[in-house]
């Protein structure tokens, strides 16, 4: 089974691209997972896992989502190699995101959010699923 579920803040907002020849909407964003432990300076430390969203769901994470929002992802863990100019193989390992749910809404002036937009001026698309804090099931 390849499955996983993480809270994290995104890093800087998503970077949405249309794939050539059909058009498909693919977005990307890292986010800072934190660690449930402290290092041995007492320091709690962080990973940053590289998120890929397609469809109408990359284009609401596009145009709603932004640095230090919080989201819930759920999704597949995929590597994929490629090689460089240089003949060296690279390899990436991404998560796969089935489903993004926004988890907060911070002020109007943070994020991509205009104006004074709450959750309510928001319609589900496919996998967009706004949600209060209190909600959050894990």
């Amino acid at each position: 089974m390849n499955s996983v579920v993480l809270i994290g803040r995104l890093t800087r907002d998503p970077e949405l691209r249309f794939l050539p020849g059909n058009g498909r909407a693919v977005a990307t964003f890292t986010i800072a997972v934190d660690r449930p432990f402290t290092n041995a300076q007492g320091e709690r430390e962080a990973d940053f896992l590289r998120i890929v969203v397609w469809g109408r769901q990359a284009e609401n994470c596009a145009n709603y989502l932004g640095k230090g929002r919080l989201v819930g992802v759920q999704g597949r863990i995929q590597t994929r190699s490629y090689d460089t100019n240089q003949g060296d193989r690279r390899y990436v390992t991404e998560i796969v995101a089935d489903r993004v749910q926004f988890l907060d809404w911070g002020d109007s002036n943070q994020g991509n959010v205009q104006g004074t937009t709450t959750q309510d001026d928001f319609v589900e698309a496919d996998g967009f699923h706004p949600v209060d804090n209190d909600d959050i099931p894990f």
